[in-house]
């Protein structure tokens, strides 16, 4: 049997080599092998002196040779173990039957096949000989080993890309769970290769080589694995004999066979003895392995041990789901990496999902309820997404564990743009809230106002409304989709709530609710329609399946026959109410027309056509009119006999329009005659419904271009137009140009139209020119905003994709039209927020307006940065955009001082801008070269200006702005960032190259990005002195070797080094001396606790790494300096070397039993259920003063960063 102190015995050979396997090999049936047990019990027994030769051993070679069986049949006899697994091409079961037929012939060899097997698996180039395995210790092994790991990356096949390694990991894994299945009758009770591999991967998973740990420990953690599965039937043959041995001992004597009574007797102490040693071998695994690597400093070997022990609580709860256990998973939920946190949430799903085991998760749910409902915030999706999940499952199991708060905590998160999440929490909100059925709702009808799904679409509504967080419907709809798609789409019943009279005594819907109703069935229609995400959830529209594609098809008919009837009654009932009908109208957009036709629905077309008229004649809201626009446009498809019905009654309408407005004009320019309010308000509803109209339709047969242009004209002569009227005259002015455009882009139309199209253009630019000093600023801003468009629009950029005949209707803007954008923007844009004070039209001076008004000067701006990327006014019209950056930034430093919060929301705005116009210079950096270079000249001479109040020594007053300059370093060339950095240089002092402080550091990140992407590497301040002043230039930075696998020398640098100059006199953190490999130092095995060899060394702290400090000694080790590496013990990946193997203390909470013995608890099988039960509970293991027991074992973890 092993026991916890023969881990770190050196290997030996057995004793004696004479006993052969008896017949019943492991490849038998095992119920025949349970009957045998007792036969093979002799060969189990005793080992051979470590000077004594065995048979064959040593004889054969070095324990490489090839596997036997048939794949020497094949030709592969020269292959190792390694290598046949690696391949894939056989099948491990007969891999793991050629093993066991070589270990029957000579244990010795085919033992350090598997040795080296391990080995090589980790990636290492050395072999452990037969030599070396008769007579070196474990550790020296090991350290061997350590030093022949010749390898010239950091990569090992676990962590090697491509799809043979991907295979590999997998065929790893299963090798070594076939191996256990096959052996679990006799081989692994022989104390010696269980005995043997148990030591070898105890004494890897304790290197300091980060693929010896990795690889032992995946493996050790699947041989647990396997050796649970082997216990768990051990468990099961033990009931069953008892359960016979009962039945035949309660016979009567006559009946009773006392044979039959001692072969059972027999056999269940057998199996009480095999399942002991299995007890003793996971006992080795679980506190040599597990309790130290649970805690590594590599995440990928933290999350196999919690991803393992969740499969043994799952297998064999009635050995592992207790407490003891438990307390790992809650403990590593803290664990700063998400692919950690993420295994733990999967570990406890597979256990919550199993309602039998509720029951004993009961004190485990009360002590980490509060993290697992906080990691539903994860700043990992996905581990937010699981936590969720988990929480779906708590929910299920009990309704009584989460309190109001945590569930509103998980309902916001139905509006979280990250789908994943959304849906979760909309299954979460759907389990809560819908799943619950009384008594009184089971006879209630499927469909309609008094259905159960009545019922829950108010409950959704409700809910909608008393979010107060969001208005955005669809992406609760979406959030609900798949768990409650047949709900959103009952659209009978959503139609009943609506039309139908409520009940006697049923509450009917208030005004608000219904809104909420008809907003949530237009998002489920579309949804339905469209079978994508809402905008901002998905990333583009997914190729839909044949099953998907039917379903739409259907949902979309029943849809059209639901509500081609309804719609009309749904618009009669609601017709003033805007706000209901916008939502309404756009119903029609995802109708299949043809059922119109093929349903003889068409006299409902007509009440619809009726319906939508009368609602264009009530309404001036721009909304409604562009909803009902868009509603003939979708119905006017010529491809419908519909066509003809549709487009007559849209005639009728516009032609009235277009009369309507004519006649009004006239009456309204008569000269002398002051106009009064009431004609303004008619001209101004008509001219509104024709522009909504015209936005979707073409007008152009009513010629409105004369009309419009007169009615401009007029307003500046006069100066005293309503401004709404000059602004949608301005608008539909604009799109009777864009359509006449379309005609001519498409060459249907003749010369002349060209040229009517361009003098139409020009006047019309002309007038918006002419409009940008008018007194009202809304006109003024109407007017730039559709100046910029048509000079896009109408820019050289119009010749291009094949158009040159449109080279004639090319308007580039003169010099004073490029004065007056210029000067709005600089009147409009760059000012302060309180000055806004017109174009908030007299609103409150509240945070709403506020951000209003910002969106629109933002959306101004845009508009011009476009013009200046596309050149159509001049480059260096930036350069004045820059200034008022600089400006800004100015007034800022001198309101908030020089020592203000660089994280604060004025300054990250700054920041923000400043990267958004950075982005407007484009991709070709020969064009804006200059301009880029004059900036950065500016930017420096600007931060360099003012120097600090408080004296020498200080930064300037203006230094922060090297952060914000520090966005378009991007934009350099690569020889200009040198040039940039040279005259950054003049600037600078000695003593500021030398700054490390918090207030030096956006001079620091400005310099970085300067040296980004340069040709030499990065390089320090002070070299950049010594430059100035030599003529001999410094070579170029050689990268750090990546060469063979070395322990760490007495001599290196800290990442601050590359900041340094040798040859200057500055202290630099001085390395401390090389530790001892953990698992390489010789250690009496009768002297030492094993549990000490697992003590890991801390790096240096941060504080640490700026001076210099003696040896410490921690644990009779000295500790190891990281900073060579830069980035303590959580390297990358492609550093593998030597390095620690516990989490920082900088990153973890303080460890309560460092410097305690590791005393964790005995994995006790439970006894057979028909023999005895468990008298006694387990202690609360969760207990912050069970913590600190030494009974328990580790302390508190990881904290999420």
């Amino acid at each position: 049997m092993i026991a916890a102190q023969e881990l770190h015995t050196e290997f030996q050979f057995p004793q004696e080599t004479d006993t052969q396997l008896s017949s019943d090999t492991d490849l038998e049936d095992p119920d025949v092998k349970n009957a045998k047990l007792g036969k093979g019990k002799g060969g189990r027994k005793g080992k051979k002196a470590p000077g004594e030769k065995g048979k064959g051993g040593g004889a054969k070679g070095t324990g490489l040779g090839g596997v036997n069986g048939h794949h020497q049949e094949n030709g592969m006899e020269s292959m190792t173990l390694f290598e046949v697994v690696k391949m894939g091409k056989s099948a491990t079961q007969s891999i793991v039957d050629d093993w066991i037929e070589s270990y029957k012939s000579d244990r010795d060899i085919a033992l350090l096949d598997l040795i080296n097997f391990f080995i090589q698996c980790s990636g290492c180039k050395g072999a452990v000989s037969a030599e070396m395995f008769r007579h070196m210790q474990n550790s020296e092994i090991i350290r061997k080993m350590t030093e022949e790991f010749d390898e010239d990356s950091g990569d090992y096949p676990l962590t090697m890309a491509g799809p043979l390694w991907k295979k590999f990991k997998s065929s790893f894994c299963e090798f070594i769970g076939v191996l256990v299945r096959q052996c679990q009758y006799s081989i692994i009770y022989d104390e010696y290769m269980m005995d043997t591999v148990i030591s070898l991967l105890t004494g890897l998973s304790d290197s300091q080589v980060r693929a010896f740990r990795h690889t032992s420990t995946l493996a050790a953690m699947k041989l647990m694995t396997a050796l649970v599965n082997v216990a768990l039937n051990l468990s099961i043959n033990m009931d069953n004999t008892q359960r016979q041995y009962e039945a035949e001992r309660n016979k009567v004597m006559a009946k009773r066979a006392n044979d039959r009574l001692e072969l059972l007797l027999q056999k269940r102490k057998e199996l009480q003895e095999n399942q002991d040693e299995i007890e003793n071998m996971m006992n080795a695994i679980f506190k040599g392995v597990f309790v130290h690597r649970y805690r590594d400093a590599i995440a990928e070997v933290r999350a196999i041990c919690i991803e393992e022990i969740g499969v043994w609580m799952k297998m064999y709860s009635d050995a592992f789901l207790n407490d003891s256990y438990l307390k790992y998973v809650g403990w590593t939920m803290h664990d700063k990496q998400g692919e950690v946190r993420l295994r733990c949430l999967t570990a406890l799903q597979g256990l919550y999902y199993n309602r039998e085991l509720n029951t004993r998760l009961e004190l485990f749910t009360s002590r980490f309820k509060d993290r697992i409902v906080s990691m539903a915030l994860d700043k990992e999706y996905d581990v937010a997404v699981q936590a969720i999940k988990l929480l779906t499952l708590v929910l299920i199991s009990s309704d009584e564990v989460l309190t109001a708060e945590d569930c509103e905590s998980v309902y916001h998160l139905v509006y979280s743009a990250h789908r994943p999440v959304a849906v979760a929490a909309g299954e979460f909100l759907y389990k809560k809230l819908f799943s619950h059925r009384g008594p009184e709702e089971e006879g209630m009808p499927r469909r309609g106002r008094q259905s159960l799904n009545g019922n829950l679409i108010k409950t959704t509504v409700f809910f909608f409304l008393e979010s107060e967080l969001h208005e955005h419907g669809a992406y609760l709809v979406d959030s609900l989709w798949e768990c409650a798609g047949e709900l959103l789409k009952d659209w009978e019943s959503m139609i009943s709530l609506l039309l139908d009279e409520p009940m006697p005594g049923e509450e009917a819907l208030t005004d608000h609710q219904e809104t909420a109703l008809i907003e949530i069935m237009l998002c489920a229609i579309r949804q339905a329609c469209e079978c994508h995400p809402p905008v901002g959830r998905g990333t583009g529209k997914r190729v839909l399946t044949a099953k998907e594609k039917k379903t739409q098809l259907d949902d979309r008919t029943r849809i059209t026959e639901i509500f081609a009837v309804a719609l009309p009654l749904l618009l009669a009932k609601y017709s003033v109410d805007a706000e209901k009908v916008t939502n309404l109208l756009q119903l029609p957009q995802f109708f299949d027309l043809e059922i119109y036709t093929t349903g003889r629905l068409e006299k409902h077309l007509e009440s619809l056509l009726r319906q939508i008229r009368e609602v264009v004649e009530k309404h001036t809201e721009t909304d409604v009119l562009e909803a009902c626009s868009m509603t003939y446009h979708a119905l006017c498809n010529e491809e419908f006999t519909i066509f003809n019905r549709v487009d007559i009654a849209r005639s009728q309408l516009l032609d009235e329009l277009v009369d309507k407005f004519n006649r009004l004009l006239e009456d309204f320019l008569l000269e002398g005659e002051e106009p009064d309010e009431d004609d303004a308000y008619q001209v101004l509803s008509t001219l509104k419904r024709i522009t909504a109209f015209h936005n979707a339709h073409d007008l152009s047969k009513w010629d409105l271009f004369t009309s419009n242009y007169k009615l401009l004209n007029t307003g500046l002569q006069n100066g005293d137009m309503p401004e709404q009227i000059v602004i949608h005259a301005m608008q539909c002015t604009h799109y009777i140009i864009l359509w006449h455009l379309a005609k001519v882009s498409e060459g249907s139309s003749t010369k002349g139209n060209m040229v009517t199209l361009r003098k139409q253009m020009r006047a019309f630019c002309l007038m918006c020119q002419r409009y940008l000093t008018s007194v009202n600023t809304t006109v003024k801003e109407q007017a730039f905003t559709i100046l910029c468009d048509a000079l896009m629009i109408f820019s050289h950029q119009i010749v291009s994709s094949g158009r040159e005949q449109l080279e004639a209707l090319i308007y580039t803007p003169d010099s004073p039209l490029q004065a007056e954008l210029l000067n709005f923007i600089l009147d409009h844009v760059f000012i302060d927020q309180d000055d806004d004070n017109n174009s908030t039209d007299g609103q409150q001076d509240d945070e709403a307006s506020k951000i209003e008004a910002l969106h629109k000067r933002r959306n101004l701006l845009a508009a011009y940065c476009k013009l200046i990327i596309y050149n159509v006014v001049e480059m260096n019209t930036g350069a004045d955009i820059f200034k008022q950056y600089m400006r800004l930034f100015n007034e800022m430093l001198s309101d908030l001082g020089c020592n203000f919060d660089r994280s604060s929301s004025s300054f990250c705005g700054i920041k923000e801008l400043a990267r958004r116009f950075s982005l407007t210079f484009g991709l070709d950096q020969l064009k804006t070269r200059e301009a880029i270079a004059m900036l950065h000249k500016d930017g420096i001479e600007f931060a360099f200006k003012e120097p600090s109040p408080q004296g020498e020594g200080n930064p300037p007053l203006n230094l922060v702005f090297l952060d914000i300059l520090s966005e378009f370093s991007s934009k350099l060339l690569r020889q200009d960032k040198k040039t940039v950095h040279l005259y950054l240089e003049r600037f600078m002092t000695f003593q500021m190259a030398l700054q490390r402080e918090d207030c030096w550091l956006p001079l620091i990140s400005y310099r970085n990005s300067l040296q980004a992407g340069g040709d030499d590497d990065t390089m320090s301040v002070i070299s950049g002195y010594s430059s100035r002043s030599s003529s001999i230039r410094t070579k170029k930075a050689k990268p750090a070797s990546t060469g063979k696998r070395k322990l760490p020398e007495g001599e290196g640098c800290s990442t601050d080094a590359v900041w340094m100059n040798q040859e200057q006199n500055v202290q630099t953190p001085v390395m401390m001396p090389s530790p001892h490999l953990t698992s390489t130092v010789l250690r009496d095995p009768k002297k030492m606790r094993p549990e000490e060899s697992y003590m890991g060394v801390y790096a240096m702290t941060s504080e640490q790494q700026h001076q210099q400090l003696p040896p410490q000694q921690h644990h009779h080790q000295t500790p190891m300096d990281y900073n060579r590496r830069g980035s303590g013990l959580m390297e990358d990946d492609e550093e593998p070397i030597v390095e620690d193997v516990m989490m920082s203390s900088e990153d973890r909470l303080e460890d309560l039993n460092e410097g305690m013995d590791f005393d964790t608890m005995d994995i006790d099988l439970p006894p057979s259920k028909n023999r005895r039960e468990r008298s006694e509970l387990k202690p609360d293991y969760f207990d912050p003063s069970s913590i600190m027991d030494d009974s328990v074992g580790i302390g508190l973890l990881l904290r999420v960063q």
